[in-house]
Formats: structure tokens, C-alpha cells, sequence
């Protein structure tokens, strides 16, 4: 699988479409990388012209300005708008919610405004024009499905509907927990808490939004986030449900769904 970067498609005279950012999660996290290589299976399929920027991409800096490291993120910001700018980039996707509503709203007023779209709005926008089409024997079909709001992506960005209406394009049945949408239930990881001890409590908070994934009988529990993909699975692993119960990206569904 080859994926183009912008160093290599500008030095050929060539304009991506999309600027995918991948992250820190989709590039070096072993589950994650899966989910980047699904997605990018998508865009492979469906001819969209895409580049990554490799090397040159860093962190945004989201956790750095969430536990309180201004001058961090600033360098970090600063930094990445720089190579951004210099390439003209204007329209980028992401898997991440973080990198998301980083790149959405704290970047512009440092200088770097961009189109910034969550990788399951861009799915279901592709699902729209006709350009993804799931196989009639799709593996997912009928089965259930619950799905696990990101609270950068539902909360904090108001998207709700769009990696719904991914999920009903499988045919699938769509269960909700008690708390969803708006009022759905952190998985725990996001505020930099991903990188930190956790606090004493009754209850890790991830097992308990587990808890209430399996109650609904799902045997697929659907993410649109690399950290809530760690927590979630990390709760099924803790309940021993393995053998039962899948944690699985839009991406990862869709990319396995599709006609060929």
C-alpha cells in the first residue's frame, strides 16, 4: 500500500483533494494504524486523490494544551500551520476528533484556517454521492450495532448524525445506550487523561461505558475515535467478551463493507 505525501505530490507539480491528517494514534498505535489503513482503503476505492504529510506532520497539540501546557501547544501549533500554509493546504480529514476540533477551532486564530472534516462526515458524504456502495452479503448486515459518541466529535462539534447514517448504509440495526448523543458518557480518555494515572474512583470510567455498550446486546461497538477504540476494547477485555463483542472504527466497517 502506497501512500502519497504532500512533499512527494507537490515536487510533481500535483494538488491533493484532501489532506488526510493522520495523528499520533493512526500512526503509531498498532490498533489504531488499522483504522488508518481502512480508511485510506476507502479513499483508494472510491478515487479520491489524497496525501498525507509523513514526517512533517506532528502532534497538534491537543494534549499539551489540555493539561495545561499553553506554551507547548502554541510551539506545537505553530509549527504544524507553518508547513500547512506552506504546502496551501485548504481542505483536511482526520480520524481523530481531537486532531478534529484542534485543527477546526484553536488553530485558526493562530493563523492556520482550514476545512477540517471528521472522517465519518466525509464517509457519509461519500455514501450520499453514490461513490461508496455496500455489498448485498456485507458481513455486518442485520447485526447489532451500538454506537459510542466521542465526546470532541458529539459535544464539543454538535456531529451526531453522520456516523449514524454510516451505520444504517450496513443494513445493520442501530441500538442505543441510555446515554447517548448529547448525553452520552466519556470512555475516559479524552482531556490528555489518556496519558495520565487515573484518579481514585468506584469505577473506571471506561468500564463502566462498556457496561453499558453490552447491555444493549450489541455484538459490535462502533467508535469514530482511536482513544475511545482503546477504552472500549479495553472494557470488553475486562469483561472477557472477546470471543463476543467487536470494537470496530466507521472506517473499519465501512472498508470491509464495501463492493470491490
Amino acid at each position: 500500500m502506497h501512500i502519497p505525501t504532500m512533499a512527494e505530490l507537490t515536487a510533481s507539480g500535483e494538488t491533493p483533494e484532501i489532506l488526510f491528517w493522520v495523528g499520533c494514534a493512526g500512526s503509531f498505535d498498532q490498533r489504531a494504524q488499522k483504522i488508518t489503513k481502512a480508511f485510506v482503503t476507502i479513499l483508494d476505492k472510491v478515487g479520491t486523490k489524497y496525501a498525507i504529510l509523513g514526517k512533517e506532520e506532528s502532534c497538534t497539540g491537543d494534549p499539551a494544551r489540555r493539561s495545561g501546557n499553553e506554551f507547548m501547544f502554541q510551539m506545537m501549533a505553530y509549527q504544524n500551520i507553518q508547513i500547512l500554509n506552506g504546502y496551501g493546504i485548504k481542505k483536511i480529514v482526520t480520524a481523530c476528533p481531537h486532531c478534529f476540533n484542534t485543527l477546526k477551532n484553536e488553530y485558526p486564530e493562530l493563523g492556520g484556517t482550514y476545512e477540517v472534516i471528521h472522517h465519518a462526515t466525509f464517509i457519509q458524504q461519500l455514501i450520499d454521492e453514490g461513490k461508496i456502495k455496500m455489498s448485498d452479503g456485507n458481513s455486518f448486515k442485520g447485526k447489532k450495532i451500538t454506537y459510542h459518541d466521542s465526546c470532541y466529535l458529539g459535544r464539543a462539534n454538535n456531529i451526531y448524525e453522520a456516523p449514524r447514517k454510516v451505520l444504517e448504509a450496513l443494513d445493520a440495526e442501530l441500538v442505543e445506550m441510555k446515554r447517548c448523543k448529547s448525553n452520552g458518557l466519556c470512555c475516559g480518555a479524552g482531556g490528555a487523561q489518556m496519558f495520565k494515572e487515573e484518579e481514585k474512583g468506584d469505577v473506571r470510567i471506561n468500564l463502566e461505558r462498556t457496561t453499558e455498550a453490552l447491555a444493549t446486546g450489541a455484538s459490535v461497538i462502533a467508535a469514530a475515535c482511536p482513544f475511545c477504540n482503546t477504552m472500549m476494547t479495553d472494557g470488553v477485555k475486562t469483561n472477557e467478551k472477546e470471543e463476543s463483542v467487536q470494537v470496530l472504527d466507521i472506517a473499519e466497517l465501512v472498508a470491509a463493507s464495501m463492493n470491490n
